[in-house]
């Protein structure tokens, strides 16, 4: 026998004479609060779903053009991009491995911080663990010269679209005719103002341009930049199984409830309680995407300035939004004139998603910590924080967790992952 009864505004369910309180509505038309949440937790909870669509970014012209985004993802995996044509952008970011390496730092290149995961970096508004690009587009641009990674040119780079034509027809379907670069006299084979040391050959290539030369090399290649960025804004991960017991709270559904394990409800109670992970893993994505110093030990290198000299980079880069290749200058100048450089960004690094974690360890800025279970043990005891910078002051305070806890949050980051992109986006379009 059963009947539905109410005790003080209580949806209950009587079952053989036992009384089972499913939950609360405070409100019509409010959230559905289940008996092991509060009010005002159920009210934190609502604040990380749903995730919305990208944020646009006006200084990148083609951000949401499809025709970019096809362009952007042929570059995205051609290894002819790199110096001797073994390496993409896809060697690093790899889908099974949460789009990220897998590895601490990365074996194949003398690089000594963690390869970010990929999934939803176009909600991010700075680059990098120091967030020394402002813009996706900035962004995709440096690892293609930096000589630890791909080590090509940007002449080099832009001879492989003119001398392709399939290549070469994208592109202009996107920007228009290119430039005119066949002139091997004028615009030689490789070369790029980054190339050191000064005067060796390839640096000596590109000072040998005229201005206006090197400007339309500058910009055919911005323009590779911002179509890797319009394919990148496709990698979007919204709705895992945390999605889904949000829309349940949302309408009374309890089979979208039902998503949630108990454990990862438990887990979410101390998130946004006990723990009070979403002082910087906060809004949707999971993120403040902003920077903190947070005494992570290092794991080689010692410490280092990271977002305190990271400013100085920005500001100088030739790419950023506020230069001469940005759609919207008046954007990025906005953005650059209110970034600060204070003694307390010293060894200040970015807030990461927490989408898809549980998909993309090792973790931290070196991959120093294994697994979530490591994560959480440090927050819990803090054990070997550094004093990374010239404040001693310090956003953490050790949060004493016991096992059952950390079980818990870790079942809860669990919840975070949902890798239902359209899987051909994360292959060389056919």
């Amino acid at each position: 026998m059963k009947a539905a009864i109410a005790v003080l505004g209580a949806v209950a369910v009587v079952v053989v004479g036992i009384v089972v309180t499913l939950g609360t509505r405070p409100a019509v038309g409010g959230p559905f609060v289940p008996p092991d949440f509060t009010a005002e937790e159920i009210e934190r909870v609502l604040q990380h779903s749903p995730l919305g669509v990208p944020p646009r970014d006006s200084t990148n012209a083609v951000f949401e053009n499809p025709a970019a985004a096809r362009l952007g993802q042929r570059l995205f995996f051609d290894a002819r991009l790199s110096r001797d044509g073994k390496v993409s952008c896809s060697t690093c970011h790899v889908a099974a491995k949460g789009l990220a390496d897998g590895q601490a730092l990365p074996s194949q290149f003398p690089v000594d911080r963690n390869v970010p995961s990929l999934w939803n970096v176009a909600y991010n508004r700075w680059f990098f663990w120091d967030g020394r690009a402002d813009s996706l587009w900035s962004q995709a641009l440096q690892p293609l010269e930096n000589p630890r990674e791909h080590g090509s040119t940007r002449l080099q780079i832009v001879r492989l679209l003119a001398d392709t034509p399939p290549l070469r027809s994208e592109y202009e379907a996107v920007f228009g005719p290119m430039a005119d670069v066949s002139d091997l006299r004028r615009f030689p084979p490789a070369g790029g103002p980054g190339v050191l040391p000064p005067g060796s050959p390839l640096h000596a290539a590109w000072t040998s341009m005229s201005p206006p030369d090197q400007e339309a090399v500058n910009r055919i290649f911005a323009n590779v930049g911002k179509v890797i960025a319009a394919y990148e804004r496709g990698l979007v991960s919204r709705r895992a199984p945390f999605d889904v017991f949000v829309e349940g709270l949302r309408t009374g559904d309890a089979a979208k409830m039902a998503a949630l394990t108990p454990d990862a409800r438990k887990g979410l109670k101390l998130f946004v309680g006990k723990a009070n992970c979403r002082l910087c893993h906060s809004g949707p994505n999971f993120s403040d995407g902003e920077f903190h110093n947070i005494g992570i030990p290092p794991l080689r290198g010692g410490l280092t300035a990271d977002r305190f000299a990271a400013i100085d980079e920005v500001r100088k880069n030739s790419f950023n939004t506020g230069g001469p290749y940005s759609d919207d200058r008046a954007a990025g100048e906005k953005k650059l004139d209110y970034l600060p450089k204070l003694q307390d960004t010293w060894g200040q690094i970015k807030t990461p998603s927490l989408r898809n974690v549980a998909k993309t360890a090792p973790y931290m800025h070196q991959g120093q910590f294994g697994s979530l279970d490591e994560v959480l043990r440090f927050y819990s005891t803090l054990r070997g924080m550094v004093q990374a910078g010239h404040s001693d002051r310090f956003i953490l305070t050790p949060l004493q967790l016991n096992a059952v806890e950390i079980a818990a949050l870790a079942a809860f980051l669990e919840s975070l992952t949902d890798e239902s992109v359209d899987g051909r986006l994360l292959r060389p379009p056919e």
